[in-house]
């Protein structure tokens, strides 16, 4: 057991390395050029590429986990062959904040998209009381709460609970992506106080339900609007949430801003950075703004979004980078776990090494043969951290599986 968290903590530090070199906006990437996903496309990013003033990304959007069904939905992913330049050296925006489109609004580290909060309607198409797509698309949203376009874009309004560990509350989340301003976008845990130290915590956003309201005749910001405009009134068809302007922000309530995102440290970022944070509540169900706010903090990168969006033509002399990144060799074909600690009490970590497969299974099976813990959707090259504080004393079996490897450990929880 000494000798797997050795070799863990010799590829957490040789990544650290790496990040220290090159800086997390070109290292943080899913690279493959082999394995095929959805529709038997290429998944994840397949190039990384630099200048000295932003990376350039280049993926097919479909991600290397399982997606769909999408009930309702008649859309089907597609390969968008998006090219996305992100600034290297983010600044923040000291003039009016540019407005979060809809659309691509910054892609995850596997080259899906980001969209923000709301679908494409509002009420009566007024423009008045923006749909949130939660609410309005989320029954046809896949396991992963993803579900793809009209144009065929698979993209993420929420938490993307397949590309991280959403039930990890004990370490600081990883970078999950990057907004199209050049600045991080993290999974929902970070260190209680922004200068990198404290518990780990849950981060709340500040956008508050407008609890009490009844009538949907007047905006967040007071607007009194004429009653042609009116949205329609607060019931159990159309709750509270239902629509973008059902939230007021309240600087103060959570812990962050109106961008959703704070300045702090960060594992990645030593120094301090400006970095978004997707937000859940405590029973992991997603919580608006859910990736970004309103408003971007950063200046953008404005070819990245609006119609043609995405498809940026890097210029010559560009630097490749082909480290490992956020992944190990993906045409490595021996599968490896990391199970630790073990003993364990109350949390057992699980790293499964690179590997071309992925959507695992952990299970718990006790000497009689009974299940007593699951945990899906582990992927390759993500530590996990299990909460096993449920499970009985006793000596268990871990199945790690999914449709093309089969792998059991021996595991002791001891209370």
């Amino acid at each position: 057991m000494f000798r797997k968290i050795v070799l863990l903590s010799t590829f957490m530090a040789a990544s650290a390395y790496c990040n220290a070199q090159l800086s997390p906006t070109i290292t943080s990437w899913i690279q493959n050029t082999s394995v095929t996903g959805y529709g038997g496309y290429l998944t994840n990013v397949q190039l990384v590429q630099y200048d000295s003033t932003y990376v350039y990304i280049s993926a097919t959007c479909i991600p290397g986990y399982s997606i769909g069904p999408w009930p309702g939905n008649p859309n089907i992913p597609a390969n968008k062959n998006f090219v996305y330049e992100i600034p290297r050296h983010p600044v923040q925006n000291t003039g009016t904040p540019t407005n979060v489109p809809l659309g691509q609004v910054g892609v995850w580290t596997n080259g899906v998209s980001v969209f923000n909060a709301l679908d494409a309607m509002s009420y009566n198409n007024l423009g008045y009381w923006h749909q949130n797509a939660y609410f309005f698309e989320g029954s046809g949203f896949d396991n992963c709460l993803g579900h793809p376009a009209p144009d065929g874009q698979y993209h993420h309004h929420v938490s993307p609970k397949c590309l991280y560990s959403t039930t990890d509350s004990t370490h600081h989340s990883p970078i999950i992506g990057y907004a199209f301003d050049g600045f991080p976008i993290y999974g929902a845990y970070a260190y209680t106080n922004t200068n990198g130290t404290g518990a780990i915590k849950r981060m709340k956003s500040s956008y508050k339900p407008r609890t009490g309201m009844v009538h949907r005749d007047t905006l967040a910001d007071g607007t009194v609007l004429t009653s042609g405009n009116y949205g329609p009134d607060v019931s159990t068809t159309y709750p509270i949430g239902a629509y973008q302007e059902d939230y007021i922000y309240t600087a103060g309530y959570g812990d962050l801003d109106a961008h959703n995102g704070r300045t702090c440290v960060t594992p990645e970022y030593p120094g301090g950075t400006y970095a978004y944070f997707v937000t859940i509540d405590a029973s992991l169900t997603p919580q608006y703004p859910y990736t970004l706010g309103t408003t971007y903090y950063g200046v953008t990168a404005t070819a990245d979004y609006g119609p043609g969006g995405g498809h940026v033509n890097p210029p010559g002399g560009t630097v490749i980078y082909s480290g490992t990144t956020a992944v190990a060799d993906l045409n490595n074909t021996t599968f490896s776990a990391e199970v630790f600690p073990n003993p364990t009490s109350d949390y057992i970590n699980i790293f499964i090494q690179g590997v071309r497969t992925n959507n695992f299974e952990v299970t718990l099976v006790d000497m009689s043969g009974k299940t007593v813990f699951t945990q899906k959707n582990i992927q390759p090259t993500i530590l996990y951290t299990l909460n096993v504080s449920g499970v009985p004393s006793g000596m268990y079996t871990m199945n790690i599986t999914n449709a093309s490897i089969a792998h059991s450990e021996k595991v002791l929880i001891k209370k």
